[in-house]
């Protein structure tokens, strides 16, 4: 079956998936849409894409049957309900929303329109993150005790053109980068229980240096440092810390542990990287052998591209299982939210949501 495609925004992360959905013959980007129509042009001619214009010329253009979300994350709500009543299936960039409310409702106009919708993080789908899953469930580390993760800065001020989103509602290293990182977890040990957590502001003003950058200073809205701790329902517990304040680190990105041993995983923000794998008897880190295929080659600019959740998406509208699906997104935003909420209520959170955990690809 084949899907005719509408990208929704054609800002920094536009060309990684238009790439990285070039590798599935049975996807076609149709059309390309943007607030700004001069990008919108110019991002189609770049790409040879038929079609541009404006959201509204996107949703109006029956022959689309997915939209492809990329705005910033305060337009996701809007944007994401305004594709759905106008009868696409849509997938969208994380977070969902920058609330639980207005994710809440995204899911019930998602409901109401019978159509699905997906939602980035979908990193925990790639190899990496699936061979540690394997590696889990067939008991190489013993029951799992607990986790942590470390999230440092992407430097992005150095090479974004326009970082403010970044600092701004929506942003921050929670919703930002959190959310791959903490899929990722909800994948390996199921639903997070509750979170407990204090954030501050580092520096409230940054200098932006990137050549082509659209802004010289940006004010910062959102805390940039936060400690949390994330208690599963299964009883693990995972400690994190996500910061752009901390530049320079040797911290590893994931570990689990359990009764027999830890796992190691690279960075959550790829899909593919080596998981390691240490027990209480072995002398030396063991590198597990990729149990699904790699969606990019690992040191390579192939491992930025993007679109492995759309693909899920689009097998999902098939009657195929739907890993990177809305309850979820909203899960795992609701794990994030309650970081700020726990660290300004001086409390632990006690979630509201739950979520499956995602079936195994392998």
């Amino acid at each position: 079956m084949t899907h005719r495609l509408g990208i929704l925004g054609s800002g920094n992360i536009f060309g990684r998936y238009v790439t990285g959905l070039s590798r599935y013959p049975s996807l076609t980007i149709a059309r390309v849409a943007d607030i700004d129509t001069t990008r919108a042009k110019e991002a189609a001619a770049e790409y040879d894409i038929p079609s541009w214009g404006d959201d509204a010329d996107l949703y109006a253009d029956d022959s689309i049957d997915i939209v492809v979300n990329l705005t910033p994350p305060v337009h996701h709500a809007a944007t994401i309900k305004a594709a759905l009543r106008a009868g696409k299936h849509v997938y969208v960039e994380k977070p969902l929303a920058t609330t639980v409310d207005d994710a809440r409702d995204v899911l019930a106009v998602a409901a109401e329109s019978g159509k699905i919708l997906g939602s980035a993080p979908d990193t925990f789908l790639g190899s990496a993150s699936q061979t540690a899953r394997t590696a889990l469930d067939d008991g190489l580390i013993g029951e799992p005790i607990g986790a942590s993760f470390f999230i440092g800065h992407s430097k992005a001020e150095k090479w974004h053109p326009d970082p403010r989103f970044l600092f701004q509602t929506g942003g921050g290293p929670v919703l930002d980068m959190g959310p791959y990182s903490l899929a990722i977890l909800v994948n390996l040990l199921g639903p997070v229980a509750s979170v407990s957590a204090s954030s501050r502001v580092g520096a409230p003003v940054r200098t932006v240096t990137s050549p082509n950058r659209a802004v010289d200073t940006i004010d910062v809205d959102v805390p940039t440092h936060a400690a949390a701790i994330f208690t599963f329902a299964s009883g693990a517990i995972a400690t994190a810390q996500l910061s752009f304040d901390v530049w320079d680190s040797d911290l590893p990105h994931i570990e689990v542990y359990g009764t027999k041993g830890t796992l190691s995983l690279a960075n959550p923000n790829h899909f593919d990287g080596d998981v390691r794998l240490k027990r209480h008897t072995d002398d030396n880190w063991l590198v597990l052998p990729p149990v699904t295929e790699l969606f990019g080659a690992v040191g390579t600019k192939e491992q930025a591209r993007r679109g492995l959740g759309v693909h899920d998406l689009t097998t999902a509208i098939e009657g195929a299982p739907h890993r990177a699906n809305a309850p979820f997104a909203l899960h795992v935003l609701d794990s994030l939210t309650a970081v700020q909420a726990s660290s300004d209520a001086n409390t632990p959170i006690s979630l509201t949501t739950t979520c499956n955990r995602p079936q195994s690809i392998t």
